[in-house]
């Protein structure tokens, strides 16, 4: 993979408690250096991140109700939109994992469902376009029944990808569950991998597995290793 095309996997990450406006500041310099496709950062900070990439091909790109999900529908829904009018490009929304795990499953489909409609509505009517939702279902919590399942949810609710985890879980992504993805999804919607991947040789691996996006923190690091 060339240099250039591996930039435009990632989701440059910041997702630390201990995040500040510095910190952003340094990650939005990085992707536009490195051409990433997003950042991905709290609500708090994406006014700063537009503003900062304004001009850049790099996306911003935030989370909703992360990371186990658990918030109503409508805070859900109403956060996405609202992250949209701040400037977010992108969303990364968790699904309602404990529900799921309930077997709740319609109200994660509905849900999703008004997410996506809620982002639909706010990009139109902000001039914004297109905002990319992506839905995160934790893997690591999940066996192969349930993983397909919760993509035949996504199809169903519209999301453009579907990740693997937030990356707080006892176990990120692996080749086996992008794999798996890859197959239950339609090919209309990408999957996006997270967790545990910080060399360039992990990112490749999660790439030809079928991933068209990686979130992580090391994206940097993963740009000079492939170019040494």
């Amino acid at each position: 993979m060339y240099p250039e095309e591996l930039a435009k996997t990632i989701d440059h990450t910041l997702l630390r408690a201990d995040s500040t406006t510095s910190a952003v500041e340094a990650l939005c310099a990085e992707a536009a250096e490195n051409h990433f496709a997003a950042v991905c950062l709290f609500p708090h900070f994406v006014p700063l991140a537009a503003e900062l990439l304004r001009g850049t091909d790099v996306k911003t790109c935030t989370v909703i109700s992360f990371p186990f999900g658990a918030d109503t529908p409508r805070i859900k829904a109403l956060a996405a939109g609202e992250a949209i009018s701040r400037g977010a490009d992108e969303v990364d929304v968790v699904i309602n994992v404990p529900a799921f795990l309930s077997g709740d499953f319609g109200l994660v489909r509905d849900e999703l469902t008004g997410i996506v409609r809620a982002a639909r509505e706010r990009g139109a009517t902000t001039g914004r376009g297109q905002v990319i939702v992506k839905a995160i279902i934790e893997t690591c919590y999940l066996d192969e029944r349930l993983k397909r399942l919760a993509c035949r949810i996504c199809e169903q609710a519209g999301v453009d990808f579907v990740k693997t985890s937030p990356g707080c879980g006892p176990k990120g992504a692996t080749v086996e569950d992008v794999e798996l993805l890859r197959d239950c999804l339609d090919e209309s919607i990408a999957v996006k991998a997270s967790g545990g991947i910080r060399t360039a040789a992990d990112l490749e691996r999660m790439v030809t597995a079928g991933a068209a996006r990686i979130g992580t923190s090391a994206g940097v690091a993963i740009m000079r290793e492939r170019l040494a």
